[in-house]
């Protein structure tokens, strides 16, 4: 195993979505204390940038405006946010005369694989195996392993570095009772993550269903449903909650994804926020409005000559078992919850949108449990500048984006929460202020207790960034 670089770095970051990327942008070229840029290095095991490619959809937005991109938010002056890559792109007057604010997934995933290809130090194809911390040198080992075009093993390497930054993101969440099916590749039983690799496949299906009532069981439904002959639909959408119910997009209701909020949240008693989070479904898993909208203007259209669509749409829906009928089909049994029925539903495919989960860092942080901090419920203790809570003995931070739901809120996965985490972050490791926070940001005062919003304190107990002879 050779060392990738002699010196070590200023800070790694394992994964490279959206919120590290965004944090890869800000620290491009941002000074160090002493000499030089800090130094900075990712690492990804995907062999590019991609951004839920299975669920590009054609015509599907953002549920974000544009202004929530890697960087606008904390650095609005920068060369990598979506109005640069739109000049550069020599398209800055079609967007200006589209008058779109929330643009398209598409487009969001072209403009972020833009920034990922300027950028330096951002490694795809390497895949972390371990991380520890070495007490001698005040530095993490990071182990990782280099892959080839196929995804295995071309070579080992390990680098080292003062501070870390998790940004694995979350992986396609599948329910146990259809875990078995999905796990089968010649069973038509994907999740919606895979929709575009498999679609062909699945509207050759004669039947088919679709679970999960947030966004993207919306979508799906509504593309499956676009791309169906009238009268031979063929298509049930199944949903565990009470209703296709809108996401909450009021004013005063999206002030739950400010910096106002998430720090409101964190200093919640962890019982609290544990009720808080389930509660808080539809700010983050309720259906567009215009989705909803577009859905039932498509069903309403298939309606006109005075026959309803061959369409079954039912929330409140369980998916209790579930199991193969000879070697084509599947059977569902379901439970509807307030009815407190059951029965049995034959379909010829199914598409999960069943959503996403925190990947489990028990692995990868293996070597670092010792000096971890945890809460009642044995998941990491992070502090209010997105540092997990360490043994004091490890002078060397480790930094969460977005894995942090269960201490900062809602607001974790945002995307418009994205460039003032990382401006946070990148604060608290310099120990200066390089992107100013701002005071305040939300009408609404969370909480009868009225609070200062003073900016970020500087890292104190962070080892200043200097460089070694």
């Amino acid at each position: 195993m050779t060392a990738h670089l002699d010196a070590p770095h200023d800070l790694v970051g394992i994964g490279i979505g959206p919120s590290n990327l965004s944090l890869a942008a800000l620290a491009h070229g941002l000074p160090r204390q002493g000499a030089g840029e800090l130094a900075t290095a990712f690492y990804e095991r995907r062999r590019d940038f991609r951004w839920h490619p299975g669920l590009l959809i054609d015509g599907a937005t953002l549920q974000v405006p544009f202004l929530a991109d890697l960087v606008t938010l904390a650095d609005p002056a920068s060369p990598w946010s979506f109005l640069s890559y739109l000049k550069q792109q020599e398209r800055l007057f079609p967007f200006y005369f589209a008058e779109q604010f929330h643009i398209h997934r598409a487009e969001y995933d072209a403009y972020c694989r833009w920034v990922a290809d300027r950028i330096p130090g951002l490694h795809f194809g390497h895949q972390v195996d371990a991380v520890r911390w070495n007490p001698e040198r005040d530095v993490f080992e990071v182990d990782f392993t280099q892959l080839d075009t196929t995804g295995e093993a071309q070579a080992l390497g390990r680098t080292h570095t003062r501070h870390l930054v998790l940004g694995i993101g979350t992986a396609p969440y599948v329910p146990e009772p259809l875990r078995p099916l999905a796990e089968t590749p010649t069973v038509p039983v994907i999740h919606s993550a895979d929709y575009l690799d498999h679609r062909l496949r699945i509207l050759g299906a004669e039947h088919i269903t679709v679970i999960g009532s947030g966004q993207s069981g919306a979508e799906v439904f509504l593309d499956l449903l676009r791309a169906r002959p009238a009268g031979r639909e063929r298509l049930t959408w199944l949903a565990r909650t009470p209703s296709f119910a809108p996401m909450e997009y009021s004013k005063l209701g999206l002030e739950h994804f400010t910096p106002d909020y998430t720090r409101y949240f964190h200093a919640l008693p962890e019982p609290v926020r544990d009720r808080l989070v389930p509660a808080q479904w539809q700010l983050h898993k309720g259906i567009d409005a215009a989705t909803i909208a577009a859905i039932h203007d498509e069903l309403y259209r298939r309606s006109l000559h005075g026959t309803w669509p061959d369409t079954v749409l039912t929330p409140g829906v369980t998916v209790r078992t579930a199991g193969r009928i000879a070697t084509t089909q599947v059977e569902l049994h379901l439970e509807h919850t307030e009815q407190g029925t059951r029965s049995r539903l034959t379909t010829d495919a199914v598409v999960l949108a069943t959503g996403y989960r925190e990947r489990p860092l028990g692995n990868l942080l293996a070597g670092l449990d010792p000096y971890l901090r945890k809460d009642s419920s044995g998941r990491p203790r992070i502090d209010d500048r997105h540092r997990m809570v360490l043994d004091p003995s490890v002078t060397g931070s480790v930094f969460v984006q977005n894995g942090e739901r269960h201490t900062h809120g809602v607001g974790a996965p945002d995307l418009g929460l994205a460039a003032w985490r990382s401006a946070a972050i990148l604060n608290t490791l310099t120990g200066k202020e390089p992107y100013p926070q701002p005071l305040r940001t939300a009408f609404t005062t969370f909480g009868l207790e009225q609070r200062t919003h003073p900016r970020p304190r500087p890292a104190g107990e962070l080892r200043p960034l200097v460089e070694h002879p």
